[in-house]
């Protein structure tokens, strides 16, 4: 009769994000992993090939919780109100999963970034939202600049680098109103 399971691998990514959470990259280990699924570490690699697969699965996990919360907001309404859920819910989830955040946007070998269609499937809310606003024509470009403007406002939150006073939320409202009108403006002359 064979050995019953003792720990399934979404019991396994549950483990490895609280971790990450609780302790940062660095705290990220198989045997830390395995320790809060009880089993020892030579078990672990029934189910994870190595530490990189192990963060990678990690990743895809952080990928889908954060399209779900995206997903969710973006009803179909109004475009302009659609990108504001879609950033104040992409703000929300870098707070209450920070390094989970961070893992999403870090630089990693090969073996642990998410896969493509993982983090397209996490961006169809935003790229839907960026079309509306933009046009069909210029909506993968507006997708990137919201990306990169929420990401960079976030990032720099999190790290606790807006130091010149002022309320940190009323400017991240402000940049979302900015963002949509530049957005949903007329251009005055065509992007080549």
């Amino acid at each position: 009769m064979p050995t019953p399971e003792r720990t399934t691998l979404a019991d396994i990514v549950g483990a490895a994000r609280d971790i990450l959470e609780e302790g940062g990259p660095a705290s990220l280990t198989m045997q830390a992993v395995a320790v809060r699924v009880g089993v020892r570490a030579p078990s672990l690699y029934k189910r994870v090939r190595n530490r990189d697969e192990l963060v990678r699965l990690v990743t895809e996990a952080a990928v889908r919780d954060l399209g779900g919360r995206l997903d969710a907001v973006a009803a179909g309404g109004d475009a302009r109100e659609d990108l504001g859920e879609l950033c104040r819910a992409f703000r929300a989830f870098a707070h209450a999963r920070p390094a989970g955040y961070r893992l999403i946007f870090a630089a990693g070998p090969a073996g642990s970034r998410p896969d493509v269609a993982s983090l397209a499937a996490a961006a169809a809310s935003v790229l839907r939202v960026a079309e509306e606003l933009a046009g069909p024509d210029e909506a993968l470009e507006a997708a990137r600049t919201i990306t990169a403007w929420a990401h960079g406002f976030v990032s720099m939150e999190l790290a606790d680098a807006f130091n010149l006073g002022g309320d940190v939320g009323r400017a991240f409202e402000y940049g979302i109103a900015r963002l949509a009108d530049s957005l949903a403006g007329r251009r005055t002359r065509p992007f080549p």
